[in-house]
């Protein structure tokens, strides 16, 4: 089993190559991650958060986790010793465009302390008003839900009902119905959008076409896919691309 790192929460901007990854450590601080450009991801055991560009996600002191980047991404990191979210796991949360400008000026190097202090303090206050948006893709731990999210996860344009999956992992679709909402926290259908979703913004930041990606993730057209993107991430996944 590799070794899971303790580090320091740094603050600053680190680029990592399309496919690039962090692996697992973990911090004393609590931390804030953007994705500047690109796409990030952050898993944990309990599952996996993606970060757009309107997204940051907020990850608890204590917490082992790794990264993933999808696309050439610009990493921002900010350690926190407060926790102005009281939040004691991860979470995606919605950046403004002032919250944006000041993560990308707060990581970017500064001589001046007290201007540094200043934008700390704005910060910080500019965080307790975030919204949390789910971008949240939980990991199964029953065999026979693993066995069936396994299977999503190879193809997840596979349209079969839970029913039909069923049969495949040896159980019935009133058991798996609720298994995901014990194990998983949401119902099969949200966890197939989530994983979806989760894929979708994978494939864009990798140059796919709108369409190719409403094809790939088993949308029934591009413009339903558009719909159901717009709806979860606030903006086209045109302008994800872009």
């Amino acid at each position: 089993m590799p070794e899971i790192r303790h580090s320091v929460a740094s603050t600053g901007i680190l680029p990592i190559p399309a496919g690039g990854a962090i692996d697992a450590h973990w911090h004393d601080q609590h931390q804030i991650v953007y994705a500047g450009q690109g796409v990030l991801s952050v898993t944990t055991d309990a599952g996996s958060w993606i970060a757009p560009a309107n997204r940051a996600i907020w990850v608890p002191g204590g917490t082992v986790h790794e990264h993933r980047a999808y696309g050439h991404t610009a990493l921002h990191t900010i350690g926190l010793t407060e926790n102005p979210l009281a939040l004691d796991a991860p979470s995606a949360l919605v950046v403004s465009p002032l919250l944006r400008e000041l993560i990308l000026t707060y990581t970017a190097p500064m001589d001046d302390p007290a201007e540094r202090d200043r934008l700390y303090a704005v910060l910080l206050d500019q965080l307790k008003r975030s919204v949390q948006r789910p971008t949240y893709l939980p990991t199964p731990n029953d065999p026979r839900l693993a066995a069936l999210c396994e299977l999503l996860y190879d193809d997840p344009a596979d349209n079969r009902t839970l029913a039909e999956l069923g049969t495949q992992v040896g159980a019935s679709e009133r058991t798996l119905s609720r298994l995901c909402r014990a194990d998983l926290g949401m119902t099969f259908p949200q966890w197939r959008t989530e994983l979806r979703l989760h894929t979708a913004l994978r494939l864009l930041a990798a140059g796919e076409s709108v369409t190719r990606v409403a094809h790939r993730c088993g949308w029934a057209s591009t413009s339903a896919f558009i719909d159901t993107f717009r709806r979860s991430f606030g903006h086209t996944p045109g302008a994800s691309r872009a």
